[in-house]
């Protein structure tokens, strides 16, 4: 902030519009990239998300393999109780030794049966899951491939850009340091509530540059003698003359032609 306090007006004008052609400078670069950026961080947050969702299926798949190993075990030692229940109804004394091992060996059965009966269940669990693996890989198998092209397009493009938007960057900061706060404060807050970022216009055509509203002659000749800073009453703009505007673009390209 050295020196701000001795600018002149014309100084200001000049240091401000300066910074506003260097901010739309880096705007275009950015505008270039577009919505890249995001589309690419969607994509790397849905193909992580059907990435993580495929591994949970696989290891439900693998836990469910496990139970059926366990209830065929199980199985087994039911036919193993049922072998032995059997061989002792040929040594009973009465019929109710008989009797309550047939109860025994029909319960052994039913064990059986509700075992095999969750056993097909869990298989058809599998096969469901399996379905919805295969259908997952295929749409991870899509949005990687998108996600690699997408990330080489920006990669491309940051390529081409990243020297050129480092270099504006640093000039922007150097150039916002020249400005006083209470002015470098009206900027960015007027540049933030704009759709083009434009804070700083010149005169064109008797009007601020991409608006309707005509400026009185006299305010006209208020701006052209550079004063003091003035402000479009419709949009808060802060307003530079042309012949100003030309100048500062033309020393602008000279600094942008360097890159």
């Amino acid at each position: 902030m050295t020196n701000t306090k001795e600018l002149s007006v014309e100084d200001k004008l000049r240091a401000i519009y300066d910074l506003q052609l260097i901010d739309s400078r880096i705007d275009e670069i950015r505008n270039v990239r577009g919505e890249l950026p995001l589309e690419v961080e969607d994509l790397e947050d849905e193909v992580a998300g059907l990435s993580t969702r495929s591994e949970k299926l696989k290891g439900e798949l693998e836990l469910i393999d496990e139970q059926i190993k366990a209830k065929k075990i199980a199985i087994d030692e039911h036919k193993e109780a049922i072998k032995k229940y059997s061989k002792q109804q040929e040594t009973v004394r009465n019929n109710r030794e008989f009797n309550s091992l047939t109860k025994e060996v029909e319960f052994q059965e039913l064990e059986i049966q509700l075992a095999e009966k969750h056993i097909k269940e869990m298989k058809a669990s599998i096969e469901h899951k399996k379905e919805v693996i295969a259908g997952i890989k295929e749409k991870l198998d899509a949005k990687s491939s998108h996600l690699k092209h997408k990330k080489s397009e920006l990669d491309a493009i940051m390529a081409e850009t990243q020297k050129e938007e480092l270099f504006l960057t640093e000039k922007s900061a150097e150039y916002a340091a020249q400005i006083e706060e209470r002015l470098l404060a009206a900027y960015n807050r007027i540049r933030s509530s704009v759709r083009n970022g434009l804070a700083v216009v010149s005169i064109e055509r008797g009007a601020s540059a991409g608006s309707f509203f005509t400026i009185p002659p006299q305010t006209q000749v208020e701006i052209a003698s550079r004063k003091k800073i003035i402000t479009d009453e419709h949009s808060g703009r802060i307003l530079v003359d042309a012949a100003l505007a030309d100048e500062e673009k033309e020393k602008m390209e000279q600094l942008f032609s360097k890159l």
